[in-house]
């Protein structure tokens, strides 16, 4: 009699194989040690640059053991396999025909898939690196910009993740302001029931934004405009 058992080995090995290469590839994704590096914020002057002068604390972000991006500050989960944080630039600040002179600066953010590995750039509307400090919550973000439009100026907005539009938007003062203040608005400040978000532009009143879906109203008596 003639047995099937021999062939059932090479088809086990067969189906084996093509599990394991359509499996997908676990990721590892960290934060390095951080480091200091020299800081002046970007309206500096050479006159003005030693007194202004800090210093970022910055981290290099690894896939898999490899650097991919250099950020700074704390990142947020967004899920529990995904988390956004700011990415640092390292710019060359010299002019034509002098030598390459770099120096540090906040970038925009980055959305990153810790299963992945896949780092994405975020377009947030009116996201300016130079004035824009982003609060979050879930999947919002709260903070303060720059619209560049024939009706523009300094921005109160909260945007969300994954829509191409701010889910709210409020125009606060015209920019740029003379003095500029620094910085241009305080720590963003959220509420979960109801969620709220609320901006305080230095200087100027509040707006606070009531956040229900994909859509939010500025609250009356928060906001001149």
């Amino acid at each position: 009699m003639q047995t099937l058992r021999p062939a059932l080995v090479p088809l086990l090995l067969s189906c084996c194989a093509l599990a394991a290469a359509a499996a997908p590839k676990a990721h590892t994704v960290t934060l390095g040690n951080a480091r200091r590096v020299p800081y002046a914020p970007p309206e500096a002057t050479p006159e003005t640059r030693a007194d202004v002068a800090t210093t970022l604390k910055v981290r290099p972000l690894l896939v898999d053991g490899l650097q991919r991006e250099w950020t700074v500050g704390d990142l947020h989960d967004v899920t529990d396999r995904s988390f956004t944080i700011r990415r640092a630039l390292r710019l060359n600040d010299a002019l034509p025909g002098e030598p390459s002179k770099w120096t540090w600066q906040p970038g925009p953010w980055l959305l990153v898939d810790r299963v992945s590995g896949h780092i994405a750039a975020l377009h947030l509307p009116a996201f300016d690196p130079a004035v824009s400090e982003v609060a979050w919550f879930r999947d919002y973000a709260a903070y303060c910009g720059i619209t560049t439009t024939a009706r523009g100026g300094l921005v109160a907005v909260v945007a969300q993740l994954g829509a191409r539009k701010a889910v709210a938007e409020a125009l606060i003062s015209k920019w740029p302001l003379v003095p500029a203040p620094r910085p241009a608005c305080g720590p963003p400040r959220w509420e979960r029931a109801p969620m709220r978000a609320t901006l305080q532009p230095t200087g100027g009143a509040a707006v606070t934004f009531a956040v229900v879906g994909t859509s939010s109203l500025i609250e009356e008596g928060d906001s001149d405009e």
